[in-house]
């Protein structure tokens, strides 16, 4: 009897670790969003997605967090460190209403040619709000 229950909680402790490491390679190697092939979830302006993280950024983060987000507005700094370019848009309306845009390393020969005020759309997943909307991954829509 005792060898019994020995060899069914062997059985099932060897399933789940099976099962662990089938979704650990699954996870693992699950592929990456390609935002620019992507349809975006959500179409925004500068000024909308800044209130609604500021007016109740815990219901933001469920409408945004992880979506592929659009948004029109204008440059209002461009910068390329070590190969990693960052655009800074602003509202035209309120310019202290801001969205920080890490750009994909594809987009960096495109950022060469951008301009301070110049008005742009870009497309990127957003990971929150710090002191400004944070766009990752994103590319120049136009």
């Amino acid at each position: 009897m005792m060898k019994k229950i020995v060899y069914i909680i062997s059985i099932i402790a060897f399933l789940a670790i099976l099962t662990a490491l089938f979704m650990f390679i699954k996870i693992y190697n699950k592929p990456h969003t390609d935002v620019n092939t992507s349809v975006s979830d959500y179409t925004v302006t500068i000024e909308n997605i800044a209130n609604d993280f500021n007016q109740n950024e815990e219901q933001a983060n469920q409408k945004y967090l992880d979506k592929i987000i659009q948004i029109e507005g204008i440059i209002k700094n461009v910068d390329i460190l070590d190969g990693h370019g960052t655009i800074t848009l602003t509202d035209s309306k309120d310019p202290t209403k801001t969205v920080v845009c890490n750009m994909a390393v594809s987009e960096n020969m495109k950022m060469i040619t951008l301009q301070q005020g110049q008005k742009i759309t870009i497309k990127g997943i957003c990971t929150g709000y710090l002191m400004d909307v944070m766009l990752v991954k994103t590319v120049i829509v136009n």
